[in-house]
C-alpha cells in the first residue's frame, strides 16, 4: 500500500495552469525524487501534497485516508512533513526547542495542565526534550544542542528543520531543495540523511537541482516541464531518456 498517493494533481492560478494531471506513489522507505526546469510546478507539486494549496482537479491520498481539499494541519495529522528551500526556523528559540516544537502533534498539554503543571506534564516535557535532543544528533547537530537556532551556519539550520520535521514522526517526507546553497561536504551529509531516514522506512520526496544528489540517493524520479510530468523511471531510465536531457539535463548527464 502507498504510504502516500495523488492521482491526476492540477493547479491553476487564475488562467494560469500551473500542474497539470500529475500523479505519484510513493512506497514506504522509498526516495522519489522530482525535478525539472524552473517554474515546472515542482513546489506546487510539494505544495498540494501537502495541503498548502488546495487543488484544482485531482485527488490525493495518506495510505487509504482521502485528504484531497484538507487543510495542512490535517496532512500533518496524517502523517506527512514537510521542509522548505528556505528553512522556516523560530530564530529567537533555542535549537533544540525548534525541534520539540516539531512534536506538538504527539504531546497532550491542555490550558489546565499548562497552567497547572502536574507531574505528567513535567514528565512529559523531559521525554520531549529528551526525545528532541535524540533527533539532533542523528541529524549530526550535537553539538548545537544548548545553542540559539539564529547562531547555527545555514547548513545546520537545513538539518535542523529536517529534524523539526521528524519530531512530528511522519510517514512521508518532503523535502524541498534541501541542498541549495550548500557546499560539497555539506552536500555529502544530506545525503547520508536521506539515506538513513529512507532506512527508517519513511517515505521521501525530494525536490533537488543538484543531480548528482539525486542520481544517487533516488529510487524513483520523476521529470516535470510546464507543469506535466515528462518522464519517470529509475535514476539511471530518466538520466538516458533523450526528451529529459533535451528539456533539462542536457548532453553532459550522459557523461556524468
Amino acid at each position: 500500500m502507498s504510504v502516500l498517493r495523488a492521482e491526476g494533481m492540477c493547479k491553476r492560478f487564475g488562467g494560469v495552469s500551473a500542474l497539470d494531471g500529475v500523479s505519484l506513489s510513493l512506497a514506504a522507505g522509498t526516495v522519489h525524487s522530482v525535478i525539472g526546469p524552473n517554474g515546472a510546478g515542482k513546489t506546487t507539486f510539494l505544495n498540494l501534497l501537502c495541503g498548502i494549496y488546495a487543488p484544482s482537479a485531482g485527488r490525493v491520498f495518506a495510505g487509504e485516508r482521502e485528504l484531497t481539499g484538507a487543510p495542512a494541519h490535517a496532512f500533518a495529522r496524517a502523517g506527512i512533513g514537510r521542509t522548505f528551500q528556505t528553512p522556516q526556523i523560530f530564530l529567537n528559540m533555542g535549537a533544540l526547542e525548534n525541534v520539540m516544537a516539531g512534536r506538538h502533534l504527539h504531546e497532550r498539554c491542555g490550558l489546565a495542565a499548562a497552567l497547572l503543571c502536574p507531574p505528567w506534564r513535567a514528565r512529559a516535557e523531559r521525554d520531549c526534550r529528551e526525545q528532541a535532543a535524540q533527533l539532533m544528533r542523528e541529524v549530526d547537530l550535537g553539538q548545537w544542542l544548548h545553542a540559539e537556532a539564529g547562531a547555527l551556519p545555514y547548513g545546520a539550520l537545513k538539518r535542523l528543520e529536517i529534524a523539526r520535521a521528524l519530531a512530528a514522526q511522519p510517514e512521508a517526507l518532503l523535502l524541498d531543495e534541501p541542498a541549495a546553497g550548500l557546499n560539497a561536504r555539506e552536500t555529502h551529509e544530506i545525503d547520508e540523511l536521506i539515506r538513513r531516514i529512507a532506512a527508517r522506512g519513511i517515505a521521501v520526496v525530494l525536490v533537488e537541482h543538484n543531480m548528482r544528489l539525486v542520481m544517487g540517493v533516488s529510487d524513483r524520479v520523476l521529470v516535470l516541464d510546464y507543469g506535466r510530468a515528462l518522464a519517470e523511471g529509475s535514476a539511471e531510465e530518466v538520466r538516458r531518456d533523450p526528451r529529459v536531457i533535451e528539456a533539462y539535463l542536457g548532453a553532459e548527464a550522459l557523461a556524468a
